[in-house]
C-alpha cells in the first residue's frame, strides 16, 4: 500500500490535484470537483492537528471498517461521509485546491513525525497506517474526477 509519507507518493498525489481543472467532470457521485477538493481538506486538517484528547474512536465503526482504511482494497463508489466533510454548498474550485496543495504540503512535512493521537472517529493508527489512509482517500476522489 503506498503511503502519502513517501516522496514519489507525495509528488504523484501534487501532480494530480494540478491536473484537475474547473471543468473536470467526476465518474461518480454527487461531489462537484470544488467539492471535492474542499471535502479532502478535512482528514489532512485533523492528521496535521493531530490534537490531544479527542476521542478514541466508536468501537463498532473501528471493528467494521479500521483495516479498510489502510489496505490495497480500493473503496466502493459512494461511501457516506462524516456529517463535517459533507459539502453541501458549491466551493470555489481554485481556492479550495490551493488550500488543499498547501494542506499536502504541511502533511508531507510532517513525515517524520514519530507520535500520533489518536483519530477522533477511527482510534489509533501507527505513522505507516496514517499515511497509507491520507494517502487512499485521497487516490479514491483523484480517481472519482479521473486523475
Amino acid at each position: 500500500m503506498k503511503s502519502f509519507f513517501e516522496e514519489t507518493t507525495y509528488n504523484e498525489v501534487l501532480q494530480r490535484v494540478r491536473s484537475l481543472h474547473q471543468g473536470s467532470e467526476r465518474k461518480w457521485g454527487k461531489m462537484t470537483v470544488g467539492q471535492m477538493v474542499w471535502h479532502c481538506q478535512y482528514p489532512l486538517e485533523i492528521a496535521i492537528e493531530n490534537k490531544k484528547g479527542g476521542k478514541k474512536g466508536n468501537p463498532l465503526i473501528r471493528w467494521f471498517f479500521k483495516k479498510s482504511l489502510y489496505n490495497d482494497t480500493l473503496w466502493r463508489k459512494n461511501l457516506p461521509t462524516t456529517p463535517k466533510a459533507k459539502a453541501i454548498e458549491e466551493k470555489d474550485f481554485i481556492a479550495e485546491r490551493k488550500k488543499l496543495e498547501q494542506l499536502l504540503h504541511d502533511l508531507y512535512a510532517l513525515r517524520e513525525r514519530t507520535e500520533w493521537n489518536p483519530h477522533p472517529l477511527f482510534g489509533s493508527f501507527t505513522h505507516e497506517q496514517w499515511g497509507q489512509l491520507e494517502y487512499k482517500h485521497l487516490d479514491h476522489h483523484l480517481r472519482q474526477f479521473g486523475v
